[in-house]
């Protein structure tokens, strides 16, 4: 049975120490109900802090023994690292920084060490556990670098990580000094989750302007493994809240709740005590609504409550006592003895007591500055599954807001005006409008459950485990490399096909920058000395520049993608070729180049390439996109064909590729060993004109129809010196 190892900071269980004694208690949360809800086929293990300084080893014992019977493993952490880790890096650095408010962002190097230190103790635990046929499925902010430690001990493991809090935006992510450690370390995960696109796309611009990974729509290649960046938008149980089971009749809270609504209108707020929820600026909008609306004094009441967190924290402890005035300067000036305003409890409230304020409050003010996705919201809708009446009004810069903005009423939370217009407008709504609107979000709730989350999480994360297990590209190496040498040897008449940039020589800027050195020739005139060999340079080059640069040597070229081919020291035009569409589109690329800078065009014989490799990546982008638009009509009814390679746009005519050049030599005699290697799209051709028992080699990542790989030009020269040696040692 498949095992799924859930790791997180907290585990399901907390444990205290009461009167000298161990207890655990469930922790809150909708993380716990989601993934326990997954179906059987998993046998679940979950790691984390059980959330207490425990020192002595006998307790730490006891408690590993009555957790493992839970299948839970608990990590320790000390009085210093709760400090430093969960409250300093995890708390006073990511946590405000990721939401924005990077004023309260703390830079602290002792602190760092220890997010570092904590997230290696996280790797112990699973390391010892660990199997690689499991699926590992690691959450958010504070164990960001733990899928990296992961991946480096298990290259082989299945493994997701989701962020739970908003990713920023690269302007503002790239301001961390541990920006790429960060990175790097959740990009150990073969899929990554976020709440929003939003999310999603500042995740990936960050990846690829700060690490060099590029997306394919949401999919990045990282080695040899596949990367999934994809939107799960958590929901919450349904019906735990639209049919609580709870006794709210006999509830005191409860009763007072229900004779509070009886009199007056309700106007809820409930959130953590936290800068990012804006309770200050909430609290303001309502006594603006106050007093540019006195009709409604003595027949609405605010109801606050507000769930006391990090005490310890001075942003925390000042945001206290700002909302403290505020609550009183309002109760204050339009309080009178028998209304007030606001009803303002810093406490948590029981769940009969918390469901009865749902159920009853007309109105749901939910405007969090910024909140990753806001589960109070979705609450307050299951809530209402019975009556449909009710108003929920919600921040922009929610994440719930992409899923219920067609119901809510929406607002920008930094606006003290909207949020009046909004109260007014859910205070005059009519039934029917409220009904219409909620049964609306209520059907989306329901079927994007939470459970409905994890269950699509897993899923997608197996199905990316078996597509990469189907498009597995063995790397040339060990085993693999002993038998492709093997046979290299025992042939008597080779054909190599070999790609010429990004191949044999790495890539710059200049094209014409990146000559062949000595030891690039050194490999070719082993490879060509040998009789056996028939050595082609297949490459997109032109041929004035491979005649130049590799001309005096004894090997075979085809440039230009086949445009030119070179046998027996002759060069031949391909008979299918023509160049009159050459200066119309000279004449786009020069307007294209005129407004990219940075890029430029390179012309050749018979084809014309735009290259756009010092530019932005989504600048690039947009401009093929354009160019494509614009070429379509410019070349209707010509053989023309646009293709796409490293950082370059090359225009030349159809039917001519690498690939028919490939089958050009292929079909010229028969050979007893063939051998194909090259870096972009345009060597795939190389690849499938190959006989089915040729050796196909993709230089770098991504998708190949290549049987193997090699990480870059390095490995390709050590590949080509381990066959020269060959050859060598033939001759001796």
């Amino acid at each position: 049975m498949s095992r799924l190892v859930i790791i997180s900071n907290r585990l399901p269980i907390t444990v205290n120490r009461t009167d000298g004694e161990l207890h655990y208690h469930p922790s809150a949360g909708g993380l716990a109900t989601g993934l326990n809800s997954l179906d059987d086929s998993y046998n679940k293990i979950w790691i984390g802090w059980p959330g207490e300084d425990i020192t002595n080893e006998w307790e730490r014992e006891a408690i590993r023994s009555d957790l493992m019977k839970r299948s839970l493993v608990p990590v320790f952490l000390t009085e210093r690292e709760i400090d430093l880790y969960y409250e300093g890096f995890s708390n006073k650095t990511i946590w405000p920084h990721f939401h924005y408010f990077t004023e309260y962002t703390v830079y602290n190097d002792e602190m760092w060490s220890a997010y570092q230190e904590v997230n290696f103790k996280f790797f112990q635990a699973v390391e010892d556990v660990l199997r690689e046929d499991d699926m590992v499925w690691v959450h958010d902010y504070q164990l960001m670098l733990l899928p990296a430690m992961i991946r480096e001990k298990f290259p082989k493991i299945s493994m997701g990580f989701f962020l739970h809090i908003p990713f920023p935006s690269y302007e503002v992510f790239r301001i961390l000094p541990w920006r790429k450690e960060i990175l790097d370390g959740i990009l150990g995960s073969d899929q990554v989750g976020f709440h929003t696109f939003g999310y999603m796309r500042h995740f990936l611009s960050a990846a690829y302007r700060i690490t060099g990974y590029e997306h394919e729509f949401g999919r990045l290649t990282i080695g040899e493994r596949q990367v999934n960046v994809d939107v799960f938008p958590m929901g919450i149980e349904y019906d735990k809240y639209a049919n609580p089971n709870v006794d709210a009749q006999n509830d005191q809270s409860s009763g007072e709740i229900r004779k509070l609504h009886a009199s007056r209108k309700i106007i809820l707020s409930v959130d953590r005590l936290d800068y990012t929820k804006g309770i200050p600026h909430r609290i303001r909008a309502f006594g603006q609504f106050i007093r540019k609306n006195p009709e409604y004094i003595g027949k609405v009441n605010l109801i606050m409550i507000v769930v006391p967190s990090r005490a310890n924290v001075d942003q925390y402890q000042s945001l206290k006592t700002e909302v403290d005035i505020l609550v009183s300067q309002i109760n204050s000036e339009y309080g009178t003895f028998d209304w007030m305003p606001i009803h303002y409890y810093y406490r948590s409230l029981n769940f009969a007591a918390l469901t009865t304020l749902y159920k009853e409050a007309d109105i749901a003010l939910i405007t969090p500055l910024r909140d990753g996705m806001n589960l109070v919201a979705k609450e307050y809708i299951a809530a209402k599954d019975d009556t449909k009446r009710g108003v929920l009004i919600l921040s922009e810069m929610a994440g719930a807001v992409y899923e219920l903005n067609d119901g809510a009423i929406t607002v920008n939370p930094q606006s003290a005006n909207e949020i009046e217009a909004a109260l007014i407008e859910a205070l005059e709504m009519d039934v029917d409008e409220q009904r219409r609107r909620m049964e609306e979000m209520q059907e989306k709730l329901k079927q994007y459950d939470v459970k409905h989350w994890a269950a699509t999480f897993i899923r997608e994360q197996q199905k990316l485990k078996e597509k990469n297990k189907m498009h597995h590209t063995t790397h040339l190496s060990a085993e693999a490399l002993d038998v492709v040498a093997e046979s290299y040897e025992q042939a008597a008449h080779r054909l190599l096909f070999i790609d010429y940039d990004g191949t044999l020589m790495s890539f710059d800027p200049d094209p014409q920058a990146v000559k062949p050195d000595q030891e690039v020739l050194d490999v070719l005139v082993k490879l060509a000395s040998d009789p056996k060999n028939t050595v082609v340079i297949n490459s997109g080059r032109d041929k004035t520049t491979l005649e130049k640069w590799l001309g005096h040597l004894n090997v075979e070229m085809a440039a230009e993608h086949g445009v030119w081919m070179k046998e027996k020291q002759n060069w031949q035009l391909n008979s299918n070729v023509v160049d009159g569409w050459k200066p119309k589109v000279r004449e786009l690329l020069e307007n294209l180049v005129s407004r990219t800078p940075g890029s430029f065009i390179e012309e050749k014989d018979y084809s014309l390439a735009w290259h756009y490799r010092n530019i932005d990546r989504d600048l690039g982008n947009k401009r093929v996109r354009e160019f494509r638009d614009m070429l379509t009509y410019l070349i209707q009814n010509q053989d023309l064909q646009v293709l796409e390679g490293n950082k370059v746009v090359e225009i030349k005519n159809s039917g001519v590729n690498k690939g028919k050049a490939t089958q050009h030599w292929v079909n010229k005699q028969k050979w007893d060993f063939v051998l194909g290697i090259g870096d972009d799209s345009t060597d795939e051709d190389i690849f499938r004109a190959l006989p089915d028992w040729g050796v196909s080699i993709k230089v770098g990542p991504g998708r190949t129809a290549a049987r193997y790989s090699l990480t870059g030009v390095s490995e390709v020269r050590r590949f080509f010196t381990q066959l020269g040696e060959i050859a060598e040692k033939a001759k001796a």
